[in-house]
């Protein structure tokens, strides 16, 4: 039986841990993993200036060759003990569709997975990192009007994500889409946003995407649930959609984080 993890930082992800891949595969091995992707944060589209401190949301572009190069030798390595993809996650900026197609048309044929995530959201041409700190989703907060506003954009982004055309090599899985909850717990919205994620399921399904079943928040000590909770993931799951369990593990120790509280063997 495969037992998957979709969703794996690396050594190349600036704002991570050191350990190295062969750190994770090991672990990822003694814990009965079958398959693994590497999904390092994708270089952010080419114009689009990072807001956070550090400007250390995705790999430089001058390491995207050397990443992909590594994970074909270490796919080599360890072909007879367990099955590495490559991949990244990309992320969607609204705006900056063109410049995402350009970098997926260039690495695209190398490949063999991808996430698409929703991190940055722009509002009267400020743009944010909603997941960065509760003090940034709290500023955002103040800015939107309400928590209800935050997530309401972010449902709508992620939307935009799913129904933009990125080119052929778009990614296939659409990530973390209830991460608006990061904070739910200091700044609880007032109102499930049902018909949002309806939309969001409806249009996953039509395109014949897949899920990202992401651990993360299970342990973030302000969120407490998966992304997006279990009773979302049964109601994609018999709309067709194919979810995929990721750890988003940022080091090697984050391996198979929240799979138990998800009741996932």
């Amino acid at each position: 039986m495969k037992k998957v993890d979709g969703h794996i930082h690396t050594p190349f992800c600036p704002h991570g841990s050191s350990d190295s891949f062969r750190e994770y595969i090991e672990r990822a091995i003694s814990l009965d993993y079958t398959h693994l992707t590497f999904t390092e944060h994708a270089p952010l589209p080419a114009g689009f200036k990072d807001t956070t401190p550090d400007q250390d949301s995705g790999m430089s572009e001058e390491d995207v060759s050397i990443y992909f190069d590594t994970i074909e030798e270490l796919k080599e390595i360890y072909k007879h003990r367990i099955t590495i993809r490559a991949g990244l996650e990309v992320d969607y900026i609204e705006g900056f569709e063109e410049e995402s197609s350009d970098f997926l048309n260039s690495w695209g044929e190398r490949l063999d997975d991808s996430i698409l995530s929703v991190h940055f959201l722009q509002y009267k041409n400020k743009w944010d990192c909603l997941d960065f700190s509760h003090e940034v989703f709290h500023s955002m907060i103040d800015r939107y009007g309400s928590v209800d506003s935050v997530h309401a954009h972010y449902y709508r982004t992620v939307l935009k994500s799913i129904e933009a055309d990125l080119g052929r090599f778009k990614p296939n899985r659409i990530g973390h889409i209830t991460l608006v909850k990061k904070f739910q717990k200091l700044y609880p919205a007032s109102q499930p946003f049902t018909k949002e994620i309806q939309r969001i399921l409806e249009a996953v399904a039509a395109r014949e995407l897949e899920l990202d079943y992401n651990g993360a928040g299970v342990i973030k000590p302000h969120c407490g649930e998966s992304y997006p909770p279990k009773v979302i993931i049964e109601h994609a799951r018999s709309l067709g959609i194919k979810t995929v369990y990721g750890s988003d593990a940022h080091s090697a120790s984050g391996l198979d984080q929240g799979r138990h509280a998800m009741n996932l063997l």
